[in-house]
């Protein structure tokens, strides 16, 4: 499954782009200011109907203008088919597939997974768990599609019991009530811890080899979940703190509050790592799904790499882009293409200036005569 062009009209800096895309590793190339991140943006918000950088989508939308919208080719099995996300300012947000409303999970079989490095997404180390758990559930709906339903299982039945929490607090109905409302939490949030489980197993080994390529030692991926056992040991588990749960209004044991550690040489990188080290690990477990994924022959992620040169030495640089040549396809952004190791320099997009993306596929033997082709 391959992304094979990306077009914002208009989208924050970016008034009108159409950029081609290959397979392989793709690198945009431009001075600070033109909208390379914009244009990163762009592609996950047609593809995903989201924003890395924003829980307002509505920030997309240029001054001025009165909405902003990206779309997406997507080519697969020699099928084209094509993702378009709007947002505006009055009547809200679509996310069409070949121009029909279609449901998240039809959308989501539709375009390859995508992953996003960039600062911004930093908070996935050094946020709170909630990020964490979801960009976990993300992998395993990846990685095991028979499983992607069992965050939403288990989000559903946590809420139904929160809210049989709340009557009782209000004085509506007895304790024993809960009882059925235990058993299905119990049943949702026992093969959803085990899946956790079996994924962080295999993403650990990956993860700790990535982050040592990376400099930093003794990396270790760990699951902490908040609880464990079959479904009748959690619904135990749950009857015994019953009472704490009523007097605290919600439930305070299960899977939505699990954690997932990533730490280094037994220091934890969410408190103590550094910002750099904080980066390295974000991109270790982007590259742990990510070979995850190629071994199990399922749709290898979109990889998308802001700025991630930027604080890498050479050696490192070229770590990296050994790694992505390896497989699948990937966005990366740089400010200097000299910042490139040469195997990231076969297929370059140049940003010429704010707001006009020339699609523009750059021979690296004729940088100074590009011959642009305007969008």
């Amino acid at each position: 499954m391959l992304v094979t062009a990306i077009e914002a009209r208009p989208l924050r800096s970016l008034e009108r782009v159409r950029v081609s895309l290959g397979p392989g590793i793709v690198s945009v190339v431009g001075p600070n200011g033109v909208g390379k991140t914009n244009l990163v943006e762009a592609l996950y918000f047609a593809l995903t109907g989201r924003s890395f950088r924003t829980a307002d989508r509505r920030d997309l939308i240029p001054f001025g203008e009165s909405l902003a919208r990206a779309e997406a080719t997507i080519r697969d099995d020699g099928i084209e088919r094509r993702l378009l996300a709007s947002v505006s300012r009055t009547e809200g947000r679509r996310h069409l597939l070949d121009g029909q409303s279609a449901d998240p999970a039809t959308i989501a079989r539709s375009r390859p997974p995508v992953a996003v490095f960039a600062p911004d997404r930093l908070s996935l180390v050094k946020g709170p768990p909630a990020e964490r758990r979801a960009h976990l559930d993300g992998f395993l709906a990846a990685r095991w599609p028979a499983r992607a339903e069992l965050r939403k299982r288990f989000g559903q039945a946590l809420a139904q019991r929160n809210a049989m929490i709340s009557r009782l607090a209000a004085g509506h109905g007895s304790p024993e009530g809960l009882d059925v409302w235990d058993a299905g939490v119990a049943a949702a949030a026992a093969p959803l811890i085990a899946a956790r489980a079996e994924a962080v197993a295999e993403l650990a080994p990956a993860f700790a080899a990535a982050l040592a390529e990376l400099g930093l030692e003794h990396g270790e991926l760990a699951y902490a979940p908040r609880a464990a056992g079959d479904a009748e040991e959690i619904r135990a588990g749950l009857r015994e703190r019953r009472e704490a749960d009523l007097k605290l209004g919600r439930s305070s044991w299960g899977p939505h509050l699990d954690e997932l550690k990533l730490s280094a040489s037994g220091r934890a990188l969410r408190k103590y790592g550094s910002q750099g080290q904080q980066r390295a690990a974000l991109l270790a477990l982007l590259f742990a799904e990510r070979e995850a994924l190629l071994d199990a022959r399922r749709v290898t992620p979109l990889l998308l790499l802001d700025d991630v040169m930027s604080e890498l030495d050479p050696g490192r640089r070229e770590l990296l882009v050994a790694r992505l040549a390896a497989g699948g396809q990937t966005l990366i952004t740089a400010a200097d293409e000299e910042s490139l190791p040469p195997a990231a320099r076969e297929t370059m997009v140049r940003m010429p200036k704010p707001g006009l993306v020339d699609d523009e596929r750059v021979d690296p033997d004729a940088l100074g005569d590009p011959g642009a082709e305007a969008a």
